[in-house]
Order: structure tokens, then sequence, then C-alpha cells
């Protein structure tokens, strides 16, 4: 049930940005914990690796989405606790 709140979160990007934003300029999450999310951000976009080719347009995109979805929902858990409730996650 958690994760899935944490997706419909996620896909909810207008609401999703400001998380992010403050995920990064707040002095409660760790250097480390900061750089690991760049970290998956960079990998996600720097290896295009594809379980299923985008030449089969509709499970291409399905399948950028669901790493898309992965790396996003790594970033949730990395939040500290006063931020996940900040943002009811």
């Amino acid at each position: 049930m958690k994760y899935a709140k944490r997706l419909l979160f996620i896909l909810k990007v207008k609401k999703f940005l400001p998380f992010m934003k403050e995920f990064f300029q707040s002095s409660e999450v760790k250097r480390s914990k900061k750089v690991l999310g760049i970290s998956f951000i960079l990998a996600y976009l720097i290896f295009p690796f594809d379980l299923i080719p985008d030449y089969l347009v509709f499970f291409g995109i399905l399948d950028d989405l669901m790493l898309a979805t992965f790396v996003l929902e790594r970033m949730v858990y990395l939040a500290p606790p006063s931020l996940k409730q900040k943002y009811q996650l």
C-alpha cells in the first residue's frame, strides 16, 4: 500500500517537483544521500539501456516509465522522515 501511494505521488508531477527541490536544498538530507540521488538520475539519463526497445511504441515507453518511477521512488526512500511527513509519503 505504501509503495502504491508513493507511485501515485510521483505521477502527480506538480506535487513531486517541490519535493525534489526541497530534498536537494534541505539541510536535513545528508550530502551522501544527495549525491546518491543525483547518481540515480544521471545513471538513468546516461545509460539508456532498454529492456524493451523504443520502436515498440507503447511497450518501449512503458519500460522507460517504469525505470524512471523506480529511480524517483528511491529518491523518496532516501528522504528524511520529516520531509516524507510534510508531503504525506
